[in-house]
């Protein structure tokens, strides 16, 4: 009876030919899941843009306030400085013209000081001063430059 014992144990040891996926294959597949939607995003087109839209400045932008308050702000400009990629939520267009102005309401960059935009302030902006997706790799690469470069 021990010899029928040894016997099966051997033939439940473990297939030699048999192997685990590699971890450097799991990790390859792991990360084109998690890119596919970034790059998907980067080469979908953008929309026209509607109210109620997120759009993002164009760089540091010279805009006019919409509603101007003396006694809000403090200040007797009726302009403010936008920051670069400052995120802005579409509040009215223009139904008239396609490349007519329209008014903005400032969601981002909580700065108080003069000459920036406080938060929430309503901005006439036109559409060469937004743009409606951030960068996904201009950002990546921005880090990567901030992080590497000299």
């Amino acid at each position: 009876m021990p010899d029928e014992f040894f016997a099966s144990e051997a033939q439940l040891a473990p297939d030699q030919n048999h192997t685990e996926p590699s971890l450097w294959s799991i990790g390859i597949a792991a990360a084109i899941i998690l890119t596919a939607p970034l790059v998907l995003y980067s080469l979908a087109p953008t929309g026209p843009l509607r109210e109620g839209d997120t759009v993002f400045s164009d760089g540091e932008q010279h805009v006019r306030i919409s509603k101007f308050r003396h006694t809000a702000t403090g200040r007797t400009d009726e302009t403010c400085l936008l920051d670069p990629d400052s995120p802005l939520m579409i509040v009215h267009l223009s139904q008239t013209e396609v490349d007519d102005s329209f008014i903005a309401q400032v969601q981002g960059n909580p700065s108080n000081e003069w000459p920036f935009c406080p938060v929430l302030t309503e901005v006439v902006v036109r559409p060469y001063q937004v743009f409606q997706k951030p960068g996904v790799f201009s950002a990546v690469q921005s880090l990567l430059i901030r992080l590497f470069g000299s």
